[in-house]
């Protein structure tokens, strides 16, 4: 079975930023992103931020939410976070790639399967997709991405760097 997977601002934006984008094609083929999602990229452009453009991945499809009224039931919680989970919500087991902690807390109480920025840079090296981790959190930490101490290096631990 083919296995929706349904992306976040945050992971599009860092992984563009570390040279890493191509790893969600490589993964996954193909992935979905809301529109909230594809208008917040689209808002980081306008305001001189290097994002990534959609329309030149033939691999990101953008998709409409059809349960809207999902999207004001927890307030705290941004635009393009609400779409993800409104189509996890529509799609059948779906696997969703946010960062933000609350959304990442409602994803685990819906049971939905997730990862994060850092879960899709293992997974690429554990497939050979990249060679190290190391440079690429770098990276990821020079363009703002926050990961504690701890966290750095459980990643390297499991990544055997």
């Amino acid at each position: 079975m083919h296995r929706t997977v349904i992306v976040n601002t945050s992971p599009l934006f860092y992984l563009h930023r570390a040279g890493c984008l191509d790893c969600l094609e490589k993964l996954y083929g193909e992935i979905v992103i809301p529109e909230a999602v594809a208008f917040e990229l689209e808002e980081g452009k306008r305001i001189g931020e290097d994002v990534p453009k959609i329309e030149d991945y033939h691999w990101i499809k953008v998709k409409k939410v059809t349960i809207p009224a999902f999207i004001k039931i927890i307030p705290d919680l941004g635009q393009g976070e609400a779409e993800v989970l409104a189509l996890g919500c529509e799609e059948k087991e779906p696997l969703l790639i946010i960062d933000d902690s609350l959304a990442r807390r409602i994803a685990k109480l819906q049971a939905f399967k997730l990862t994060g920025t850092a879960g899709v840079l293992l997974k690429a090296k554990k497939v050979g997709h990249i060679a190290e981790i190391k440079p690429i959190i770098e990276k990821l930490k020079e363009a703002g991405f926050y990961l504690n101490d701890k966290l750095v290096a459980d990643i390297l631990k499991m990544s055997e760097e």
